[in-house]
């Protein structure tokens, strides 16, 4: 494969960064009025995302709450977006910023294809990400960090893969299942007890949905499923047949049957010890 984003040809933030910086999210440090230390106010926040494979695809699903300090900025916000046709995106720490960045990353792959007349490959894509991550360093020290998770389905192995990264950039394949967020301690400790290699799609979305419940059981920053106002996790699901987002009616059901559950177990489904 040729070297992913060699030239300006086919980098479409490195055009922009040529035509105008301010418009990169990274480049606006010096507006923000406070370039050597930390913000004033708190900047709403999103957490939290989690990711699991299963044979044939990945699912990555997110809650819906964002929080400033310790009020609720936002009951409804989307932190699962795709990527592309066989890749999705989940975000968490700064919202507006990290949903300025996947703008820009759907417009990168976008107009990578379009150049290149064929896709990126997985890795390339991840590789991208990180790239622009690093290009927020100057906001992450701030305390605008960006801490986005990755997942697609590889064309070429035929399988779900998943990539986390840190806040400068760092970029690493998961196995399995991974969190980010300020609940992800407590999702990934469910997802522990509760992952299975041979899930198919729906028993991966309810092992998603448990695992949010647990998070937002334990981290104030983490909205659970709020049954009054219908409002339920985000999550897609991708597969060789590309990104597919599943409807709030068939969430809405596996939903139901986790909160009934819950009224039975709080703490949940036992594991399997074998």
């Amino acid at each position: 494969m040729r070297a992913a984003f060699a030239g300006t040809g086919t980098s479409f933030t490195e055009f922009l960064a040529g035509y105008n910086s301010e418009y990169l999210p990274g480049r606006r440090a010096a507006s923000l009025g406070v370039p050597n230390g930390p913000l004033p106010f708190d900047a709403p926040h999103g957490t939290t995302i989690v990711a699991l494979t299963f044979p044939g695809g990945v699912v990555m699903a997110g809650d819906r709450r964002a929080t400033a300090g310790n009020v609720i900025a936002s009951r409804e916000i989307e932190k699962v977006f795709p990527a592309d046709e066989y890749s999705c995106v989940g975000i968490a720490g700064v919202a507006g910023l990290a949903v300025e960045m996947v703008r820009l990353f759907q417009v990168e792959l976008e107009h990578y294809e379009k150049i290149e007349g064929t896709t990126l490959s997985l890795d390339g894509k991840a590789n991208r990400l990180a790239t622009m991550i690093r290009g927020n360093l100057s906001l992450a020290m701030q305390g605008l960090a960006v801490v986005p998770l990755f997942a697609g389905y590889d064309l070429e192995t035929a399988e779900g893969r998943i990539f986390s990264y840190d806040p400068i950039g760092g970029q690493y394949e998961e196995h399995n299942f991974h969190t980010v967020g300020s609940g992800s301690v407590y999702a990934r400790g469910a997802l522990k007890k509760l992952y299975r290699a041979d899930f198919d799609a729906t028993g991966a979305v309810t092992a998603a949905i448990q695992a949010l419940y647990d998070a937002a059981d334990d981290d104030s920053a983490t909205g659970g499923p709020d049954l009054t106002r219908r409002i339920y996790p985000v999550i897609g699901v991708v597969s060789e047949d590309g990104y597919h987002r599943l409807p709030e009616s068939e969430i809405a059901e596996l939903v139901q049957e986790v909160v009934d559950a819950r009224h039975r177990r709080p703490d949940g489904p036992n594991a399997p010890l074998r």
